[in-house]
């Protein structure tokens, strides 16, 4: 285990995965739809500072996702997407890239799961290679993710 805080633990199963795992005090309903409807994704999707400006989603197996989100000092990231698999509530499986940087394709597989009347959310995401991986991981995603997750969990509540 590389990150553990309270709330978010960040893991690295295999040389390219990354798991991130998360509880969130919500059914497994809310938090499919709050990770898949754009007018929930657009208030928390990002760390603290950084504003989705374009959230478009195609919810269905071959439907793609295109997200730009605006930092702080004005740059935009853009990150784009197919979805793979569609179970809700339980599991989505989709492909990511980003536009600004072409490190290669990574699938990404969310599973939710009901524990003790808490969603439990687990993320892995697998990169093309260990190198990848790693870039991402020194780039700030621990800090990224527990601020991520923290902006979702506070939308959980209020809804």
């Amino acid at each position: 285990m590389i990150f553990e805080s309270t709330e978010t633990t960040i893991d690295t199963p295999s040389e390219r995965e990354v798991t991130l795992t998360r509880s969130f005090d919500a059914p497994c309903e809310l938090v499919f739809k709050a990770l898949t409807e754009p007018d929930l994704l657009r208030r928390w999707y990002g760390p603290i500072g950084w504003q989705l400006v374009v959230c478009d989603v195609d919810l269905r197996v071959g439907g793609e996702f295109h997200f730009v989100s605006q930092r702080p000092s004005g740059k935009k990231v853009g990150q784009r997407g197919q979805y793979r698999e569609i179970s809700p509530p339980e599991r989505l499986v989709h492909s990511e890239w980003w536009e600004d940087w072409n490190p290669g394709e990574c699938l990404v597989t969310v599973e939710l799961a009901t524990r003790g009347g808490q969603t439990i959310l687990t993320s892995t995401t697998l990169f093309p290679s260990r190198e990848v991986r790693d870039t991402i991981l020194g780039s700030g995603m621990k800090h990224g993710a527990q601020q991520l997750y923290d902006k979702l969990s506070q939308l959980l509540a209020r809804a």
